[in-house]
C-alpha cells in the first residue's frame, strides 16, 4: 500500500506469460525496451555528423542490442535474491525457473561479445571507450544498494547511448580524444539522463513498500511517494528544457519543434494520468515513454537529415 493506503499496482514487463525459452529470454532482456535507447543512439550519431554510412548504422544497432542484452541479463542475475522476495517480480524468468542462471550468464557473455565486436568494427575510439559504457550499464543493479538515486545511474546509462552513437559516427575522423569529446552532443546526453531518471522514479513507486521494508534506495523510499512524483516532474521539466536548448543550439527546424511539442504533451499526459487515476495509472504513464523515445529520436533525426 502507498503512504495514504492507496493500492500500488504490481505491473512488471519482465514477467513470464508463456512457455518456452525464447519467450523467457525476451522477458529477461525486454527487447521491446530497446525503443528507449536505440533512437537516441542514431540521434547522437547524426548530431555529431549528418553523414553516417549503412555499415555504421548496422553496427550501432548491434552495439546497442548487445549492451542492452548484457546489461539486462546481468541485472536479473544480481537482483535474483531481491526478485524472489518481491511479489511484483515473482514471475520473472530466473525466479520461476523458466531460465537458469547458466542461461542468464551465457546471455551476458553473448551480449558483451556482440557489443565489443561491434565497437571494434566501428573505430578505434569506439573500442577504447566501450568499457566505460559497459561498466556503467553493468553496475546499475548495485546502485540501489548504495544510495537513493539509482534512477540517475539508469538515466546516465541510457544517456551514454547518445555518447556511443556520436563516437561510432565520428571516431574515424577525430584527430584526438579531446577533439572527439568536444563534438559529443552533451546536451542530449543529459536530456536523456533526466528523461529516464524521471520515468524510472515513477516506475519505482510500485516498489515503494518493498524498498522501504528492505532498505533499498529509491527516491520514493527516500522522500515518499508524493514528493517522488514532484521530483520526477522536476527531472522531466529539465529534460524538456534541454530538448528545447538543443533545438536552439543546433539550429533545428519545424520537425524537431513538432517532436518537442508532442513530447511536452505526452509528458503532461503522464502526470495527468497519475493525478486522475492515482498510483493505478503508473503503468500506463510509464509506457507512454516508449512513444517519447521514438518521437524525439526520430523527429530530431529527421530534422537534421531533411531541414
Amino acid at each position: 500500500m502507498g503512504e495514504g493506503g492507496e493500492r500500488i499496482p504490481r505491473y512488471d514487463p519482465g514477467m513470464v506469460k508463456g512457455e518456452g525459452k525464447l519467450h523467457a529470454l525476451s522477458r529477461l532482456i525486454r527487447v521491446e525496451h530497446t525503443l528507449f535507447s536505440l533512437p537516441y543512439a542514431y540521434l547522437g550519431a547524426l548530431m555529431a555528423t549528418p553523414k553516417i554510412t549503412l555499415r555504421e548504422a548496422v553496427l550501432i544497432f548491434l552495439a546497442v542490442l548487445g549492451l542492452r542484452t548484457a546489461g539486462m541479463a546481468y541485472n536479473n542475475i544480481v537482483d535474483l535474491p531481491i526478485d524472489k522476495l518481491n511479489p511484483r517480480s515473482a514471475k520473472r524468468p530466473l525466479v520461476t525457473g523458466a531460465l537458469t542462471l547458466r542461461d542468464a550468464w551465457l546471455t551476458v557473455l553473448a551480449g558483451s561479445l556482440l557489443y565489443y565486436a561491434s565497437a571494434a568494427l566501428l573505430n578505434w575510439y569506439a573500442l577504447v571507450l566501450s568499457p566505460i559504457l559497459w561498466i556503467v550499464a553493468l553496475t546499475y543493479p548495485y546502485a540501489k544498494r548504495i544510495h537513493p538515486l539509482p534512477h540517475l545511474h539508469l538515466g546516465f546509462t541510457l544517456g551514454l547511448v547518445v555518447f556511443g552513437g556520436a563516437v561510432a559516427a565520428i571516431g574515424d575522423e577525430a584527430g584526438s580524444m579531446l577533439a572527439l569529446l568536444e563534438r559529443i552532443p552533451w546536451e542530449m546526453v543529459f536530456a536523456v539522463t533526466f528523461w529516464v531518471a524521471g520515468f524510472d522514479i515513477l516506475y519505482s513507486i510500485m516498489d515503494y513498500d518493498f524498498d522501504v521494508e528492505h532498505g533499498l534506495g529509491s527516491v520514493p523510499a527516500w522522500l515518499g511517494v508524493k514528493r517522488a512524483i514532484w521530483a520526477a516532474l522536476g527531472f522531466h521539466i529539465t529534460f524538456l528544457a534541454l530538448l528545447y536548448y538543443v533545438i536552439i543550439k543546433y539550429y533545428m527546424g519545424a520537425i524537431a519543434f513538432a517532436a518537442f511539442t508532442l513530447t511536452t504533451v505526452l509528458i503532461a499526459i503522464q502526470y495527468y494520468i497519475v493525478a486522475r487515476r492515482g498510483l493505478e495509472g503508473i503503468p500506463t504513464a510509464f509506457n507512454l515513454n516508449l512513444a517519447i523515445g521514438l518521437i524525439v529520436g526520430i523527429g530530431y533525426s529527421l530534422d537534421i537529415l531533411l531541414c
